[in-house]
């Protein structure tokens, strides 16, 4: 198994008052926690306020929330399982 460090962080882009975004992020922590006590690799998340960047907020103010792990991302992020199945694609590769 992939130590923590040897994996990419799981981003999460949003924005402050985005209810998705905040439904978002309580799935993938619930997610990641589940992964971690069963054993399985289990990134760190980074969350990414798109307001911060201008290029972020370009690039997903109409798709946010985002959850991006290594060079695939997940946009629109509202479905537990379709959460679940991408990092399972992306983690137990």
């Amino acid at each position: 198994m992939a130590a923590v460090s040897d994996l990419p962080s799981v981003v999460l882009y949003s924005r402050p008052g985005c209810g998705l975004c905040d439904e978002a992020r309580t799935l993938l922590t619930g997610l990641l926690e589940r992964r971690r006590a069963t054993g399985l690799p289990s990134p760190t998340l980074e969350e990414r306020d798109i307001d911060s960047d201008p290029a972020w907020q370009r690039a997903y103010f109409t798709t946010i929330p985002v959850v991006e792990l290594g060079d695939d991302r997940l946009e629109l992020v509202t479905s537990a399982a379709a959460l679940r199945r991408f990092l399972d694609d992306q983690l137990d590769r």
